[in-house]
């Protein structure tokens, strides 16, 4: 590590810990040459999450996207910002543990997915505009989706 005042390359760590929640690690350094201390962290480089659209056409993933959208679909509802916040980065958690070019389509699928179980309500806002409903019967047939209260199979004996 370059000495930030004299520029030598040796140092010595004095102090190392966690920071931002264990995202990092934090770094107290004295230079060997001039004995200047300068502090230093160490992050995880993620690998960039592109969002492939149905153009085709590529982009960088943006979390703000989903809270603004999930953040539409649940004003007035009982739904804390904190919440919001959890359920976007729940989501981005996932698209990125299964590759780096996700469709929008999957993103989609997912916010509806954690909205379901998050407030019904909230949901059908999101499908209505996410489906472009055109009618009622798209509301009908989203809703007798969402009541769907079934058994779960038995085990044959």
């Amino acid at each position: 590590m370059r000495c930030p005042v004299c520029g030598d390359l040796e140092d010595k760590v004095i102090d190392s810990r966690t920071a931002e929640d264990g995202r990092s690690i934090r770094r107290r350094r004295a230079c060997l040459s001039c004995g200047r201390r300068f502090t230093t962290f160490e992050r995880i480089e993620e690998l960039s999450l592109l969002v492939v659209k149905r153009s085709g056409h590529k982009e960088p993933f943006d979390r703000s996207k989903i809270v603004s959208g999930v953040r539409s679909a649940l004003k007035n509802r009982p739904v804390g910002e904190d919440e919001i916040e959890a359920l976007a980065a729940d989501i981005e958690d996932a698209l990125r543990a299964e590759c780096v070019d996700v469709s929008s389509q999957q993103v989609g699928r997912m916010v509806l997915e954690h909205l379901r179980d998050l407030d019904e309500v909230g949901y059908l806002r999101f499908a209505s505009v996410y489906k472009g409903f055109a009618d009622v019967k798209d509301f009908e047939r989203e809703f007798s989706y969402l009541s769907k209260d079934t058994e779960p199979k038995k085990p044959k004996a």
